[in-house]
C-alpha cells in the first residue's frame, strides 16, 4: 500500500533542501518516486512534506506514522560514503537529463566512478543470462562499436549478454546500473568487472548501501536502464524475460525499443522475435542502432562538435552477427582488448565458461547453453567455453552421438532440429 498509487510527474526539491530531508522523505515507509514527487509538488519541499507525513498517513487511515528517522539517513549517507559513491539527488545537475525526464525518476541515486559516462549520449544493450554464443558475439560486437563511436552503453551488470556488453565497452566507459546497494555486487562473479567499470564509467543504484537484491528490485532497477538510454537493443531474450520488461519499459517512457531477430525455434530468441514483430526495429549491427535514433546523431553532433554522421559507420554497411560490425573502430569479434591501453585496466576473462575442473556434465551442459539452432564456428564455441580444443573434441562428439548437436561443413555445429 502506497499513500498514493497514481503517477505523477517529477518535481525536484528546493534549493533548500538537504540530502538529509531528501533521504528520509525516499526511505520513509510506503512512500515510492511517484509519492515523493507528488508530496513535494504539493508541499514546495522535502523538508515540508516530512512535516505533513503523519497527518496525511492519519487521513489515509494508518496510525502513528513516523517519517524515517534521521539516524537511519544519516547512516546511509556515511555508509554510502565509505563505499566510495556519492549521492546525486534529481535537482543536482549531475543527475542524468533523460531519467530525471520519466515519470517515476528516482528521486536520489547512488553513483560509485566516473560521472562523465552519463553525460554522452547512452544505449542500452541487454537480454538472456543463459546467452547463446552468437549472442554473446553480437553484444560484444555491437557494444564495441557503439562505444568506438563515443556512446554510452548502459546495462545491469547480470551474466550473458549485459557482462558482453559492459565488457566491450569498458575503453570508452560503461554504465552498469544495480538492483541492489551499491556496495553489494550483485552476481559476486563479475566484481572483478564493476571495479574496472568505475576506472571510466560508473555504477549507480537507488537502493541504499548494504541493500540485498531480491525479485522486486530488479523490474525497478530495469526502468532506470531504459530512463538513461536513447533506446534499448534487446540482443537475446525469451518470451518470458526480464529484458522484455526493460523493453516495455522504454516504450512507456517514449524511449526506441530495437532488437537483434533469432533463429524461429530457439527459445532464448522468441523474446525478440516478437518484438520485431509487434514493431521493435530490427537492428543487425550498430549502424542499424544508429539509423534508427536521429536524436541520438544529434547529441552525438553535439558532443564532437560535428554535423556528420559517425565516423566510423559508413552507409550501405550490411554487417551481420557472423561477420561482426567489420565498419567499426574497433575489433568485434573481441570482448574487449586484452589490455585496454598502457594505463588502462586489463579486460576481465572472459567468466561465462565451464568452471574451473568442471565435470563433463557441467562441460556439456555449458556447450549446450552456448549453441543455438544457427550454426556457430567450432574456434568460437572453444573460446566462449573456455575450453582447449582437446577438452572439447570429447564432449562434442559424445552430444553428436546423442542426437543433441549436428556437425556442419566448415567446422561449425549447432543444436539438432
Amino acid at each position: 500500500m502506497r499513500l498514493f498509487s497514481f503517477k505523477t510527474s517529477p518535481a525536484a526539491p528546493d534549493a533548500g533542501d538537504d540530502d538529509l530531508s531528501v533521504l528520509r522523505l525516499i526511505r520513509s515507509r510506503r512512500v515510492g518516486p511517484a509519492t515523493f514527487h507528488r508530496l513535494v509538488a504539493e508541499h514546495g519541499s522535502a523538508r515540508a512534506a516530512l512535516q505533513a507525513l503523519p497527518d496525511i498517513a492519519r487521513q489515509a487511515g494508518v496510525q502513528d506514522y513516523a517519517p524515517c528517522p534521521e539516524a537511519v539517513a544519516v547512516a546511509e549517507l556515511k555508509a554510502g560514503h565509505k563505499a566510495g559513491a556519492r549521492l546525486i539527488r534529481c535537482d543536482s545537475p549531475d543527475y542524468p537529463a533523460l531519467l530525471r525526464d520519466i515519470p517515476d525518476a528516482p528521486p536520489v541515486i547512488w553513483l560509485k566512478g566516473c560521472a562523465d559516462a552519463l553525460r554522452r549520449p547512452g544505449l542500452a544493450v541487454i537480454g538472456a543470462r543463459n546467452a547463446s554464443s552468437l549472442g554473446l558475439r553480437m553484444a560484444r560486437g555491437m557494444a564495441g562499436a557503439l562505444a568506438a563511436e563515443g556512446i554510452t552503453v548502459i546495462a545491469g551488470l547480470a551474466r550473458g549478454i549485459d557482462t558482453a556488453a559492459h565488457e566491450a565497452s569498458l575503453r570508452s566507459g560503461t554504465v552498469a546500473v544495480m538492483a541492489g546497494g551499491i556496495d553489494v555486487i550483485y552476481p559476486q562473479e563479475n566484481r572483478v568487472l564493476a571495479s574496472m567499470i568505475c576506472d571510466r564509467g560508473c555504477l549507480i543504484t537507488e537502493q541504499p548501501p548494504g541493500t540485498v537484491p531480491v525479485a522486486r528490485h530488479f523490474p525497478a532497477r530495469n526502468r532506470i536502464i531504459s530512463g538513461l538510454a536513447h533506446g534499448v537493443v534487446v540482443v537475446e531474450a525469451a518470451l518470458k524475460s526480464g529484458s522484455l520488461i526493460t523493453a516495455r519499459d522504454a516504450l512507456d517512457q517514449g524511449r526506441e525499443v530495437m532488437a537483434v531477430p533469432g533463429h524461429p525455434v530457439d527459445g532464448r530468441a522468441g523474446g525478440c522475435n516478437q518484438l520485431i514483430r509487434d514493431g521493435a526495429v530490427l537492428v543487425r549491427s550498430a549502424e542499424d542502432v544508429i539509423a534508427a535514433l536521429p536524436d541520438l546523431q544529434q547529441s552525438l553532433a553535439r558532443v564532437t562538435g560535428a554535423g556528420d554522421p559517425p565516423q566510423g559507420l559508413t552507409s550501405g554497411s550490411d554487417a551481420t552477427p557472423e561477420a561482426g560490425v567489420t565498419q567499426s573502430r574497433t575489433n568485434p569479434e573481441t570482448s574487449a582488448p586484452a589490455a585496454i591501453d598502457r594505463d588502462g585496466p586489463a579486460t576481465p576473462p572472459d567468466r561465462t565458461g565451464a568452471p574451473l575442473r568442471a565435470t563433463p556434465a557441467q562441460i556439456e551442459a555449458t556447450v549446450l547453453d552456448r549453441l543455438s539452432p544457427a550454426p556457430l564456428d567450432e574456434d568460437v564455441l572453444i573460446r566462449d567455453c573456455g575450453l582447449g580444443a582437446a577438452a572439447l573434441a570429447p564432449v562434442l562428439l559424445r552430444l553428436e552421438l546423442s542426437g543433441k548437436i549436428a556437425r556442419m561443413a566448415g567446422g561449425r555445429v549447432a543444436l539438432s532440429g
